[in-house]
């Protein structure tokens, strides 16, 4: 199989939507997904990578470990700071992908599915065959995220705020997978999707 006729399925949602149960679904179901922010991390742990955000972001890199959370109270809220974090990183991120896709391909796969956060606000989706857009509520997202992370109502909707809206992705989306359910339902949601996708063979 060449990297010409593998088919790319773009995974997205918005902050607390339940990307991450998804894609461990599709996972489930066989298919090769593929996580930028695990890819962001495996970047970052790369000697090149620390000494270049040290050397921006004085402070962040300590005995050769990134301090995530220092990095990301730097750049949120700055978007200059931020474009010259992502100006570091998003190359080598893509660049990551890409011979991932290539191995995926060797050994003869169709279809790969690339977890990607910032889909569309990366210009990402039109690389992609089809797009997957998982969503819930706001308010049960907002829940959700507070639970598992400490964050307030205010610090979790400010980060809301700084991605594309919902909204906004639903309407791009190939398929939308709703996660406002149980596990039932959301499995449902995925098979459904799948079939929609023809990816259920």
């Amino acid at each position: 199989m060449s990297l010409s006729t593998l088919r790319r399925v773009g995974l997205t949602g918005s902050i607390g939507a339940g990307k991450s149960t998804v894609a461990a679904l599709l996972r489930a179901r066989g298919l090769t997904v593929l996580d930028a922010d695990e890819q962001a991390r495996l970047v970052t742990q790369d000697p090149e990578v620390l000494a270049l955000l040290d050397a921006r972001f004085p402070g962040v890199v300590t005995d050769g470990i990134l301090d995530r959370a220092a990095l990301a109270a730097r750049v949120f809220g700055n978007p200059a700071a931020l474009a010259d974090l992502n100006r570091v990183t998003h190359p080598r991120v893509r660049e990551r992908m890409g011979a991932l896709e290539s191995q995926a391909a060797a050994r003869g796969e169709r279809v790969i599915v690339q977890d990607i956060p910032l889909l569309f606000e990366g210009g990402l989706d039109a690389s992609m065959d089809a797009v997957i857009v998982v969503d819930a509520p706001l308010s049960l997202r907002v829940r959700r995220v507070m639970e598992r992370s400490g964050l307030s109502e205010t610090e979790v909707l400010a980060r809301d705020a700084r991605q594309m809206p919902a909204e906004h992705k639903r309407a791009r989306a190939t398929v939308v997978v709703d996660n406002s359910g149980d596990h039932a339902h959301l499995e449902a949601q995925v098979d459904a999707a799948l079939r929609r996708l023809g990816l259920d063979g």
